[in-house]
């Protein structure tokens, strides 16, 4: 498999991240009321080249990736590494970063593609009625391994391995 290199693959995340910041910055809703927003000693950039980069390579779990590969081997590429846990805290503040880079980079469709989805449960089935987060847009669904209460994630794939679309859907929404 070929595999991107760690510097490039960062560089152009970070141009990504530096040139669409303001535009996302101006476009949050407050809140009205006051939130402190701490800055993290590991920037959006890295936390997204980490994620790109556990998809790129087999591994079978994120944590044998990040502290077997990344703090191993990368340790002195990114100064700032934190601790797993707080890296598994830190994952959810570049998911609207990382889909919006995932949409520039899609590839272009060929004709020939593959189709698939995936689970992402928000919760075990046991406690789907007391669950608050996501009440109103997650739903509970049927796949071959069972029931389960989350989305789902429907990517299609075209013969070179580019990523011409992909969307997250709730859980009883059919993979067709």
């Amino acid at each position: 498999m070929n595999y991107p290199s760690v510097t490039s693959l960062f560089c152009e995340i970070d141009d990504f991240s530096i040139e669409s910041k303001p535009k996302y910055n101006q476009n949050l809703i407050a809140a009205g009321m006051k939130k402190r927003i701490k800055p993290s000693t590991m920037s959006s950039s890295v936390i997204m080249t980490v994620i790109v980069l556990f998809h790129c390579f087999d591994y079978r779990t994120f944590k044998k990736f990040y502290i077997g590969f990344i703090k191993k081997y990368h340790g002195e590429a990114f100064p700032d590494l934190v601790s797993y846990n707080r890296f598994i805290e830190l994952k959810a503040s570049a998911l609207i970063p990382l889909c919006r880079y995932l949409n520039l980079k899609k590839g272009k469709a060929t004709g020939i593609t593959f189709v698939d989805s995936t689970p992402i449960k928000v919760c075990d089935n046991r406690r789907i009625h007391s669950h608050k987060v996501f009440k109103k847009s997650a739903k509970r669904g049927k796949i071959s391994t069972g029931w389960f209460y989350g989305f789902k994630l429907h990517i299609i794939i075209n013969d070179q391995g580019e990523l011409p679309a992909f969307k997250l859907t709730p859980g009883n929404v059919d993979d067709r």
